[in-house]
């Protein structure tokens, strides 16, 4: 087995966790490839075995495993180095919450056993797909999470027009709009008071962001419509952002999009399911009185 190590930093309470997982992968005799940026935080921090490789894209996508070491954002990193390779992601979590990092430095052993026995299932997730006629997004123009049409000044709110298979859907006047995957239902969508979307679901969201009309609340619609939106305002700039990935646009830049024609697939070992990650990072049923 060889196994991809992908990671940007971590708090110095995390040093033994993470040195106990690249021990325990050469006690295995597991082939490790890191990411090279990711070179120079390690070195500084743990001991590497003898035969530790660095690498780049180009061989990290020969591993049959990534193993992200982060929270959810570094774990949205990681996709821009997995792009359509489709090779499965385990995310070992560093960070906050965890929705998609969701394996804990606690079970760091269960979860090499687990790779080693093929003993986990694979959760596909869709992307949505941004491009446009005016602007250039990068060779990974692809968002795991959402794509969202900020405002950059306080002082103003701006308009979004939307477009769903070539009909008009509506004119968000608010602070900007965010258009999610199920995946991103729990991250920023949510704390704007969209849905929570189960993972398989074949769906997208819009959710507004402090609309200036009330009566505008978050739709859902299939993932198989064609999206076209544009922004206007008192400023002349916007923001868009590609899950971490940030923009600038105007008003004359048309964005399209649509559902990517690859998936990030995800591991989740045995006892891991959506239903439990969310009772668990939501504290679903959790009374503080008890």
């Amino acid at each position: 087995m060889k196994i991809a190590i992908f990671g940007k930093h971590f708090n110095d309470s995390f040093i033994a966790p993470i040195q106990h997982l690249f021990d325990e992968l050469e006690r295995q005799q597991i082939e490790v490839v890191t990411y090279a940026p990711f070179q120079s935080f390690l070195e500084s921090r743990i001991k590497l075995p003898v035969h530790h490789r660095f690498g780049l894209r180009e061989e990290m996508i020969t591993c049959d495993v990534i193993i992200s070491i982060g929270g959810d954002g570094t774990l949205l990193d990681s996709v821009t180095v997995v792009r359509d390779s489709e090779k499965p992601i385990l995310g070992i979590n560093t960070g906050r919450l965890g929705f998609l990092s969701n394996v804990s430095t606690t079970e760091i052993d269960e979860a090499i056993q687990a790779l080693m026995q093929g003993n986990y299932t694979l959760d596909p997730r869709m992307l949505l797909e941004v491009t446009s006629p005016q602007k250039d997004f990068g060779e990974f123009n692809f968002a795991l999470n959402e794509i969202t049409i900020y405002k950059r000044s306080s002082a103003s709110m701006i308009a979004t027009h939307v477009t769903v298979d070539d009909r008009f859907l509506n004119t968000y006047w608010a602070d900007g709009l965010i258009v999610s995957t199920p995946t991103g239902s729990t991250a920023y969508s949510l704390s704007c008071g969209g849905p929570i979307i189960m993972p398989g679901s074949q769906n997208i969201i819009f959710t507004p962001i402090a609309p200036h009309n009330l009566n505008v609340r978050p739709l859902v619609v299939p993932n198989d419509v064609k999206i076209r939106l544009s922004a206007e305002g008192r400023e002349e700039d916007f923001l868009l952002t590609i899950d971490s990935r940030a923009f600038e646009i105007n008003a004359q830049v048309e964005i399209h999009l649509k559902t990517a024609p690859f998936k990030i697939n995800l591991i989740n070992l045995e006892h891991q399911y959506f239903f439990n990650t969310i009772r668990k990072k939501m504290m679903w049923g959790a009374d503080k009185r008890n």
